[in-house]
Protein backbone atom coordinates (compact mmCIF):
# COMPACT_ATOMS: atom_id res chain seq x y z
CA UNK A 1 0.00 0.00 0.00
CA UNK A 2 2.84 2.32 0.98
CA UNK A 3 4.49 1.62 -2.45
CA UNK A 4 1.25 2.57 -4.24
CA UNK A 5 0.64 5.72 -2.46
CA UNK A 6 4.17 6.90 -3.15
CA UNK A 7 3.44 6.53 -6.95
CA UNK A 8 0.47 8.10 -6.64
CA UNK A 9 2.09 11.48 -4.64
CA UNK A 10 4.47 11.36 -7.75
CA UNK A 11 2.18 10.76 -10.17
CA UNK A 12 0.37 14.22 -8.70
CA UNK A 13 3.51 16.05 -8.30
CA UNK A 14 4.65 15.72 -12.11
CA UNK A 15 0.80 16.41 -13.21
CA UNK A 16 0.38 19.58 -11.90
CA UNK A 17 4.31 20.64 -12.80
CA UNK A 18 3.42 19.30 -16.36
CA UNK A 19 0.27 21.56 -16.78
CA UNK A 20 1.31 24.23 -15.04
CA UNK A 21 1.33 27.54 -17.62
CA UNK A 22 5.21 28.39 -18.93
CA UNK A 23 5.48 31.54 -16.73
CA UNK A 24 4.53 29.32 -13.60
CA UNK A 25 6.74 26.63 -13.76
CA UNK A 26 8.19 26.85 -10.60
CA UNK A 27 5.11 27.79 -8.47
CA UNK A 28 4.61 25.90 -5.26
CA UNK A 29 1.22 25.17 -4.70
CA UNK A 30 0.51 24.51 -0.81
CA UNK A 31 -1.39 21.07 -1.81
CA UNK A 32 1.99 19.88 -3.69
CA UNK A 33 3.79 20.93 -1.54
CA UNK A 34 2.31 18.63 1.17
CA UNK A 35 2.22 16.10 -1.24
CA UNK A 36 6.29 16.31 -1.86
CA UNK A 37 6.54 16.10 2.01
CA UNK A 38 4.97 12.82 2.10
CA UNK A 39 7.20 11.60 -1.27
CA UNK A 40 10.50 12.47 0.37
CA UNK A 41 9.67 10.65 4.05
CA UNK A 42 11.62 7.60 2.41
CA UNK A 43 13.93 6.37 -0.07
CA UNK A 44 11.81 4.82 -1.92
CA UNK A 45 10.01 8.55 -2.76
CA UNK A 46 13.06 9.45 -3.97
CA UNK A 47 13.67 6.56 -6.09
CA UNK A 48 10.56 7.72 -7.18
CA UNK A 49 10.57 11.55 -7.89
CA UNK A 50 14.68 10.82 -9.36
CA UNK A 51 12.86 8.51 -12.09
CA UNK A 52 10.16 10.94 -12.90
CA UNK A 53 13.03 13.45 -14.16
CA UNK A 54 14.04 11.20 -16.31
CA UNK A 55 10.29 10.44 -17.32
CA UNK A 56 10.05 14.06 -18.05
CA UNK A 57 13.08 13.22 -20.83
CA UNK A 58 11.55 10.90 -22.48
CA UNK A 59 8.63 13.27 -23.97
CA UNK A 60 8.23 13.70 -27.75
CA UNK A 61 8.48 17.19 -26.93
CA UNK A 62 12.10 16.44 -25.40
CA UNK A 63 14.44 13.46 -26.61
CA UNK A 64 11.47 11.10 -27.49
CA UNK A 65 11.65 13.25 -30.17
CA UNK A 66 12.17 16.73 -31.19
CA UNK A 67 15.24 16.89 -29.75
CA UNK A 68 16.96 13.90 -31.55
CA UNK A 69 15.52 12.85 -34.97
CA UNK A 70 12.09 15.74 -35.09
CA UNK A 71 13.21 19.43 -34.87
CA UNK A 72 17.20 18.51 -34.19
CA UNK A 73 16.85 16.54 -37.32
CA UNK A 74 15.33 18.96 -39.79
CA UNK A 75 17.16 21.85 -38.26
CA UNK A 76 20.34 19.60 -39.12
CA UNK A 77 19.21 18.86 -42.71
CA UNK A 78 19.57 15.51 -41.99
CA UNK A 79 16.32 14.47 -44.32
CA UNK A 80 15.07 15.57 -46.87
CA UNK A 81 11.20 14.04 -46.38
CA UNK A 82 9.32 15.38 -43.75
CA UNK A 83 6.20 17.06 -42.54
CA UNK A 84 5.05 20.88 -43.72
CA UNK A 85 4.46 21.61 -40.14
CA UNK A 86 8.64 21.84 -40.28
CA UNK A 87 8.93 23.53 -43.11
CA UNK A 88 9.63 26.75 -41.21
CA UNK A 89 12.56 24.93 -39.43
CA UNK A 90 13.85 23.72 -42.39
CA UNK A 91 14.25 27.37 -43.33
CA UNK A 92 15.17 28.48 -39.97
CA UNK A 93 11.87 30.69 -39.71
CA UNK A 94 11.25 31.06 -35.80
CA UNK A 95 8.36 33.07 -35.83
CA UNK A 96 5.98 30.24 -37.15
CA UNK A 97 3.21 29.36 -34.85
CA UNK A 98 4.75 25.32 -35.13
CA UNK A 99 8.41 26.48 -34.47
CA UNK A 100 7.49 28.91 -31.65
CA UNK A 101 5.17 26.22 -29.97
CA UNK A 102 8.55 23.02 -30.15
CA UNK A 103 10.79 25.46 -28.54
CA UNK A 104 8.58 26.87 -26.01
CA UNK A 105 7.75 23.09 -25.18
CA UNK A 106 11.42 22.51 -24.84
CA UNK A 107 12.14 25.17 -22.81
CA UNK A 108 9.12 24.57 -20.10
CA UNK A 109 9.48 20.87 -20.05
CA UNK A 110 13.68 21.38 -19.38
CA UNK A 111 13.02 23.76 -16.56
CA UNK A 112 9.98 21.74 -15.26
CA UNK A 113 12.18 18.76 -15.18
CA UNK A 114 15.09 21.16 -13.51
CA UNK A 115 12.36 21.91 -11.30
CA UNK A 116 11.92 18.31 -10.07
CA UNK A 117 15.51 18.10 -9.49
CA UNK A 118 15.85 21.27 -7.25
CA UNK A 119 12.86 19.45 -5.51
CA UNK A 120 15.08 16.39 -4.57
CA UNK A 121 18.14 18.58 -3.87
CA UNK A 122 16.79 20.66 -1.22
CA UNK A 123 15.39 17.74 0.68
CA UNK A 124 17.93 14.91 0.69
CA UNK A 125 19.97 16.64 3.11
CA UNK A 126 17.13 16.81 5.88
CA UNK A 127 16.84 13.28 7.02
CA UNK A 128 18.30 10.01 7.31
CA UNK A 129 16.03 7.92 4.87
CA UNK A 130 18.83 5.74 2.94
CA UNK A 131 20.57 2.88 2.66
CA UNK A 132 24.41 2.09 1.57
CA UNK A 133 25.44 4.35 -0.60
CA UNK A 134 22.05 5.35 -2.02
CA UNK A 135 21.94 9.34 -0.34
CA UNK A 136 25.42 9.94 -2.52
CA UNK A 137 24.65 8.12 -5.74
CA UNK A 138 20.77 9.92 -5.78
CA UNK A 139 21.61 13.52 -5.01
CA UNK A 140 25.00 12.83 -7.38
CA UNK A 141 22.63 11.94 -9.83
CA UNK A 142 20.72 14.99 -9.52
CA UNK A 143 22.98 17.30 -9.71
CA UNK A 144 24.09 15.70 -12.80
CA UNK A 145 20.79 16.08 -13.88
CA UNK A 146 20.22 19.33 -13.50
CA UNK A 147 23.51 20.04 -15.09
CA UNK A 148 22.89 18.24 -18.10
CA UNK A 149 19.60 19.88 -18.49
CA UNK A 150 20.65 23.24 -18.65
CA UNK A 151 23.61 22.68 -21.09
CA UNK A 152 21.16 21.44 -23.41
CA UNK A 153 18.95 24.65 -22.67
CA UNK A 154 22.34 26.68 -23.21
CA UNK A 155 22.87 25.09 -26.37
CA UNK A 156 19.65 25.53 -27.86
CA UNK A 157 18.49 29.57 -26.16
CA UNK A 158 22.67 30.85 -25.98
CA UNK A 159 24.58 31.87 -28.05
CA UNK A 160 27.33 30.16 -29.35
CA UNK A 161 30.33 29.80 -26.89
CA UNK A 162 32.90 30.99 -29.96
CA UNK A 163 30.65 33.74 -30.97
CA UNK A 164 30.24 35.67 -27.38
CA UNK A 165 30.42 34.06 -24.01
CA UNK A 166 29.23 37.21 -22.28
CA UNK A 167 26.07 37.34 -24.09
CA UNK A 168 22.86 37.05 -21.54
CA UNK A 169 21.60 33.43 -22.05
CA UNK A 170 18.69 31.32 -19.68
CA UNK A 171 18.53 31.05 -16.07
CA UNK A 172 20.31 28.69 -13.87
CA UNK A 173 18.03 27.26 -11.56
CA UNK A 174 19.40 26.31 -8.32
CA UNK A 175 16.00 26.60 -6.08
CA UNK A 176 12.63 25.37 -6.04
CA UNK A 177 11.03 28.38 -5.67
CA UNK A 178 8.55 30.53 -8.15
CA UNK A 179 10.31 33.72 -7.55
CA UNK A 180 12.12 34.30 -11.31
CA UNK A 181 15.36 33.57 -11.20
CA UNK A 182 17.76 35.41 -13.31
CA UNK A 183 19.20 35.36 -16.70
CA UNK A 184 23.26 34.67 -16.87
CA UNK A 185 25.83 35.08 -19.80
CA UNK A 186 26.75 32.13 -21.59
CA UNK A 187 30.05 31.72 -19.56
CA UNK A 188 28.12 31.82 -16.52
CA UNK A 189 25.93 29.01 -17.71
CA UNK A 190 28.95 27.10 -19.05
CA UNK A 191 30.49 27.62 -15.05
CA UNK A 192 27.52 26.54 -13.23
CA UNK A 193 27.06 23.14 -15.19
CA UNK A 194 30.45 22.52 -14.32
CA UNK A 195 30.25 23.21 -10.53
CA UNK A 196 27.66 21.22 -10.77
CA UNK A 197 29.18 18.22 -12.34
CA UNK A 198 31.92 18.48 -10.67
CA UNK A 199 29.89 17.99 -6.93
CA UNK A 200 28.25 15.42 -8.63
CA UNK A 201 31.60 13.86 -9.36
CA UNK A 202 32.49 13.72 -5.73
CA UNK A 203 29.29 12.36 -4.49
CA UNK A 204 29.37 9.31 -7.47
CA UNK A 205 32.96 8.03 -5.96
CA UNK A 206 30.84 5.34 -5.00
CA UNK A 207 29.18 4.20 -8.20
CA UNK A 208 29.24 0.74 -8.84
CA UNK A 209 29.72 1.48 -12.54
CA UNK A 210 33.21 2.87 -11.40
CA UNK A 211 33.95 0.96 -8.09
CA UNK A 212 32.97 -2.32 -9.98
CA UNK A 213 30.54 -3.51 -6.79
CA UNK A 214 28.23 -5.99 -8.00
CA UNK A 215 24.99 -5.20 -7.77
CA UNK A 216 21.99 -7.97 -7.87
CA UNK A 217 17.82 -7.97 -8.57
CA UNK A 218 18.35 -9.33 -4.96
CA UNK A 219 19.51 -6.08 -3.37
CA UNK A 220 17.93 -3.09 -2.96
CA UNK A 221 15.49 -4.57 -5.71
CA UNK A 222 18.25 -4.35 -8.20
CA UNK A 223 18.34 -0.22 -7.79
CA UNK A 224 21.64 0.00 -9.17
CA UNK A 225 21.71 -2.13 -11.82
CA UNK A 226 21.83 -0.47 -15.25
CA UNK A 227 23.49 2.33 -14.54
CA UNK A 228 24.00 3.27 -18.19
CA UNK A 229 20.62 4.29 -17.87
CA UNK A 230 21.55 7.14 -15.29
CA UNK A 231 24.00 10.06 -15.29
CA UNK A 232 26.30 7.55 -13.69
CA UNK A 233 29.55 8.49 -12.57
CA UNK A 234 31.43 8.17 -16.59
CA UNK A 235 28.69 10.27 -17.95
CA UNK A 236 29.43 12.81 -15.21
CA UNK A 237 32.87 12.57 -17.00
CA UNK A 238 31.63 12.02 -20.51
CA UNK A 239 29.59 15.42 -20.37
CA UNK A 240 32.32 17.65 -18.80
CA UNK A 241 34.23 16.37 -21.64
CA UNK A 242 31.29 17.32 -24.05
CA UNK A 243 31.22 20.79 -22.00
CA UNK A 244 35.29 21.51 -21.62
CA UNK A 245 35.87 21.15 -26.08
CA UNK A 246 32.49 23.61 -26.05
CA UNK A 247 33.95 26.12 -23.94
CA UNK A 248 37.24 25.54 -26.15
CA UNK A 249 39.34 24.47 -22.83
CA UNK A 250 41.42 21.13 -25.02
CA UNK A 251 43.14 20.27 -22.04
CA UNK A 252 40.22 19.79 -19.57
CA UNK A 253 38.21 18.20 -22.68
CA UNK A 254 41.48 16.06 -23.04
CA UNK A 255 41.23 14.55 -19.64
CA UNK A 256 38.20 13.75 -18.59
CA UNK A 257 37.55 12.03 -22.26
CA UNK A 258 40.41 9.98 -21.68
CA UNK A 259 39.34 8.60 -18.63
CA UNK A 260 35.79 7.71 -19.71
CA UNK A 261 38.22 6.00 -23.01
CA UNK A 262 40.89 4.46 -20.59
CA UNK A 263 37.95 3.11 -18.16
CA UNK A 264 37.07 0.17 -21.26
CA UNK A 265 33.29 0.18 -19.76
CA UNK A 266 31.94 1.02 -23.27
CA UNK A 267 32.48 -1.32 -26.28
CA UNK A 268 31.07 -0.97 -29.95
CA UNK A 269 28.33 -2.52 -31.18
CA UNK A 270 29.31 -5.99 -33.37
CA UNK A 271 28.30 -6.74 -37.17
CA UNK A 272 26.50 -9.45 -35.90
CA UNK A 273 24.23 -7.32 -33.68
CA UNK A 274 23.73 -4.98 -36.73
CA UNK A 275 23.39 -7.31 -39.43
CA UNK A 276 21.09 -8.99 -37.29
CA UNK A 277 19.55 -5.73 -35.66
CA UNK A 278 19.23 -7.31 -32.68
CA UNK A 279 20.79 -4.09 -31.34
CA UNK A 280 20.03 -1.54 -33.74
CA UNK A 281 20.44 1.17 -31.42
CA UNK A 282 24.14 0.01 -30.01
CA UNK A 283 23.02 -0.39 -26.79
CA UNK A 284 26.60 -1.12 -24.89
CA UNK A 285 27.83 2.13 -26.83
CA UNK A 286 25.62 4.16 -24.48
CA UNK A 287 27.38 5.88 -21.79
CA UNK A 288 24.20 7.33 -20.69
CA UNK A 289 20.69 7.01 -22.52
CA UNK A 290 17.00 6.84 -21.66
CA UNK A 291 14.77 4.15 -21.42
CA UNK A 292 11.31 5.52 -23.45
CA UNK A 293 8.97 2.32 -23.22
CA UNK A 294 7.28 3.86 -26.58
CA UNK A 295 10.44 4.34 -28.36
CA UNK A 296 9.55 1.98 -30.78
CA UNK A 297 6.43 2.75 -31.41
CA UNK A 298 7.56 6.38 -32.09
CA UNK A 299 9.67 4.23 -34.82
CA UNK A 300 7.18 3.02 -36.31
CA UNK A 301 4.83 5.97 -36.32
CA UNK A 302 7.35 9.03 -37.52
CA UNK A 303 10.60 7.01 -39.06
CA UNK A 304 9.59 3.95 -41.10
CA UNK A 305 6.82 3.72 -44.44
CA UNK A 306 3.80 2.14 -41.62
CA UNK A 307 3.61 5.58 -40.01
CA UNK A 308 1.37 8.53 -40.61
CA UNK A 309 1.76 12.05 -40.86
CA UNK A 310 5.04 13.29 -39.62
CA UNK A 311 7.66 10.59 -41.35
CA UNK A 312 11.26 11.42 -41.83
CA UNK A 313 12.83 10.00 -44.43
CA UNK A 314 15.94 10.65 -46.69
CA UNK A 315 16.64 9.66 -50.27
CA UNK A 316 18.83 6.51 -51.47
CA UNK A 317 21.13 9.94 -53.09
CA UNK A 318 21.09 11.34 -49.92
CA UNK A 319 22.17 8.84 -47.57
CA UNK A 320 24.87 7.66 -50.40
CA UNK A 321 26.37 10.75 -49.97
CA UNK A 322 26.78 10.35 -46.19
CA UNK A 323 28.20 7.34 -46.12
CA UNK A 324 30.11 7.91 -49.67
CA UNK A 325 28.09 4.66 -50.59
CA UNK A 326 30.86 2.45 -48.72
CA UNK A 327 29.09 -0.90 -47.97
CA UNK A 328 31.96 -1.93 -45.63
CA UNK A 329 30.01 0.60 -43.49
CA UNK A 330 28.34 -1.28 -41.01
CA UNK A 331 25.33 1.91 -40.48
CA UNK A 332 25.08 2.49 -44.13
CA UNK A 333 24.58 -1.12 -44.78
CA UNK A 334 22.41 -2.19 -41.71
CA UNK A 335 20.57 0.66 -40.39
CA UNK A 336 18.21 2.28 -43.30
CA UNK A 337 15.24 0.01 -44.77
CA UNK A 338 14.36 0.54 -48.12
CA UNK A 339 10.74 2.24 -49.00
CA UNK A 340 8.32 -0.14 -51.11
CA UNK A 341 6.12 0.91 -53.72
CA UNK A 342 5.71 4.21 -54.01
CA UNK A 343 8.11 4.90 -51.54
CA UNK A 344 10.85 3.06 -52.95
CA UNK A 345 13.46 6.58 -53.69
CA UNK A 346 13.21 6.60 -49.49
CA UNK A 347 15.16 5.38 -46.83
CA UNK A 348 13.68 5.24 -43.32
CA UNK A 349 16.51 4.70 -40.41
CA UNK A 350 16.28 1.66 -37.88
CA UNK A 351 18.28 2.95 -35.03
CA UNK A 352 14.99 3.18 -32.49
CA UNK A 353 13.26 0.21 -34.04
CA UNK A 354 12.25 -2.97 -32.43
CA UNK A 355 15.10 -5.02 -32.23
CA UNK A 356 14.54 -8.35 -33.69
CA UNK A 357 14.33 -11.74 -31.46
CA UNK A 358 17.95 -13.76 -32.01
CA UNK A 359 17.13 -17.48 -32.48
CA UNK A 360 19.25 -18.81 -29.38
CA UNK A 361 19.88 -16.77 -26.43
CA UNK A 362 23.34 -17.31 -27.11
CA UNK A 363 23.43 -15.10 -29.80
CA UNK A 364 23.91 -12.08 -27.39
CA UNK A 365 25.61 -11.41 -24.04
CA UNK A 366 22.51 -9.82 -22.35
CA UNK A 367 19.02 -10.64 -22.59
CA UNK A 368 16.85 -9.63 -25.23
CA UNK A 369 14.69 -6.77 -23.22
CA UNK A 370 18.60 -4.87 -22.65
CA UNK A 371 18.50 -3.88 -26.20
CA UNK A 372 14.93 -2.60 -26.43
CA UNK A 373 13.70 1.08 -26.42
CA UNK A 374 17.42 2.42 -25.15
CA UNK A 375 18.32 6.11 -26.49
CA UNK A 376 21.88 7.39 -26.79
CA UNK A 377 21.91 10.58 -25.31
CA UNK A 378 25.97 10.21 -24.72
CA UNK A 379 28.02 7.46 -26.40
CA UNK A 380 31.51 6.44 -26.44
CA UNK A 381 32.06 7.61 -30.06
CA UNK A 382 31.96 10.93 -28.55
CA UNK A 383 34.69 10.39 -26.73
CA UNK A 384 37.22 9.59 -29.43
CA UNK A 385 35.83 12.37 -31.66
CA UNK A 386 36.45 14.61 -28.40
CA UNK A 387 40.30 13.30 -28.42
CA UNK A 388 40.50 13.35 -32.03
CA UNK A 389 39.45 17.53 -31.65
CA UNK A 390 41.95 17.51 -29.44
CA UNK A 391 44.57 16.22 -30.70
CA UNK A 392 43.97 18.03 -33.89
CA UNK A 393 44.04 21.02 -31.91
CA UNK A 394 47.60 20.51 -30.18
CA UNK A 395 49.42 19.60 -33.08
CA UNK A 396 48.78 15.67 -33.17
CA UNK A 397 47.53 13.46 -36.10
CA UNK A 398 43.62 12.65 -35.09
CA UNK A 399 43.89 10.03 -37.04
CA UNK A 400 44.54 7.31 -34.04
CA UNK A 401 41.48 8.41 -32.34
CA UNK A 402 39.30 8.70 -35.59
CA UNK A 403 40.06 6.03 -36.91
CA UNK A 404 38.97 3.60 -33.53
CA UNK A 405 35.40 4.47 -34.69
CA UNK A 406 36.11 4.53 -38.08
CA UNK A 407 37.28 0.62 -37.99
CA UNK A 408 34.49 -0.23 -35.57
CA UNK A 409 32.44 0.68 -38.00
CA UNK A 410 33.93 -2.05 -40.60
CA UNK A 411 35.34 0.99 -42.53
CA UNK A 412 39.27 0.56 -43.32
CA UNK A 413 41.58 3.39 -41.42
CA UNK A 414 41.93 6.95 -42.97
CA UNK A 415 45.03 7.33 -43.78
CA UNK A 416 45.52 10.78 -45.09
CA UNK A 417 43.71 14.29 -43.42
CA UNK A 418 43.52 17.18 -46.46
CA UNK A 419 41.03 19.13 -44.42
CA UNK A 420 40.41 18.17 -40.87
CA UNK A 421 36.83 19.94 -40.25
CA UNK A 422 35.40 18.17 -43.42
CA UNK A 423 36.84 15.34 -42.39
CA UNK A 424 35.57 15.68 -39.02
CA UNK A 425 31.90 16.95 -40.32
CA UNK A 426 31.60 14.05 -42.32
CA UNK A 427 32.48 11.49 -39.79
CA UNK A 428 30.40 13.30 -36.75
CA UNK A 429 27.48 13.20 -39.29
CA UNK A 430 27.37 9.69 -40.02
CA UNK A 431 28.21 8.29 -36.52
CA UNK A 432 24.87 11.09 -34.78
CA UNK A 433 22.23 10.41 -37.51
CA UNK A 434 19.19 10.88 -35.62
CA UNK A 435 20.56 11.39 -32.03
CA UNK A 436 20.25 15.31 -31.95
CA UNK A 437 23.97 16.14 -31.92
CA UNK A 438 24.74 17.19 -35.19
CA UNK A 439 23.01 20.82 -35.11
CA UNK A 440 25.05 21.55 -31.72
CA UNK A 441 28.09 20.21 -33.20
CA UNK A 442 27.57 23.04 -36.05
CA UNK A 443 27.28 25.77 -34.08
CA UNK A 444 29.85 24.64 -31.50
CA UNK A 445 32.17 25.26 -34.58
CA UNK A 446 30.16 28.30 -35.69
CA UNK A 447 29.58 27.19 -39.04
CA UNK A 448 28.51 29.66 -41.32
CA UNK A 449 26.75 26.68 -44.11
CA UNK A 450 25.63 23.32 -43.62
CA UNK A 451 25.39 20.69 -45.93
CA UNK A 452 21.85 20.86 -47.91
CA UNK A 453 20.69 24.04 -46.39
CA UNK A 454 20.89 27.62 -48.02
CA UNK A 455 21.01 29.99 -45.21
CA UNK A 456 23.76 31.49 -43.60
CA UNK A 457 23.27 30.45 -39.85
CA UNK A 458 26.08 32.42 -38.35
CA UNK A 459 23.98 35.72 -39.89
CA UNK A 460 20.68 35.40 -39.55
CA UNK A 461 21.38 34.23 -35.60
CA UNK A 462 19.92 30.88 -36.82
CA UNK A 463 21.98 28.61 -34.34
CA UNK A 464 20.30 30.67 -30.96
CA UNK A 465 16.56 29.58 -30.14
CA UNK A 466 14.20 32.58 -28.95
CA UNK A 467 13.37 32.63 -25.44
CA UNK A 468 9.63 32.22 -25.37
CA UNK A 469 7.39 35.24 -25.27
CA UNK A 470 5.65 34.03 -22.23
CA UNK A 471 9.24 34.49 -20.84
CA UNK A 472 9.18 38.18 -21.77
CA UNK A 473 5.85 38.92 -20.29
CA UNK A 474 6.60 37.25 -16.94
CA UNK A 475 9.66 39.32 -16.11
CA UNK A 476 12.54 41.32 -16.92
CA UNK A 477 14.33 39.38 -19.43
CA UNK A 478 17.19 40.27 -21.98
CA UNK A 479 17.73 39.40 -25.50
CA UNK A 480 19.35 36.15 -25.90
CA UNK A 481 20.01 36.41 -29.53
Amino acid sequence: MKSKKIRYIVLAILTISLNSSCEKWLDVQPKSQIKANELFETEAGYKEALAGVYTILTDEALYGKELTYGMMGVLSHEWNSFSSQYNDEASYNYVGSYPRNRMEGVWSNMYKAISNTNMILENIDKENVFTGDNRAIIKGEALALRAFIHFDLLRCFGVSYATNPAQASIPYVTLYTSKQTKQYTVDEIVQYVIDDLKLAQELLQVDPILTGRSVTEYEDNGYLINRQLHLNYYAVEALLARIYLYKGDFANARIHAQHVVDAQKFRFTSQNEFINEYNPSGTEEHIFGLQINKLHQYAVNYLSQEGEGTIFSLTETMLASYYSSNTDDYRYRYLFRDGTAAEASKKYILKYSEPKTPSTTSELPYTFSYYRDKLALIKISEMYFILAECDNHDGISPLPNLNVVVRARGVAAITDIPDFRALMTNEFRKEFMAEGQLFYYYKRINQEYIQNADVNLVTTKSYTFPIPDSEYEAGNRTSNR
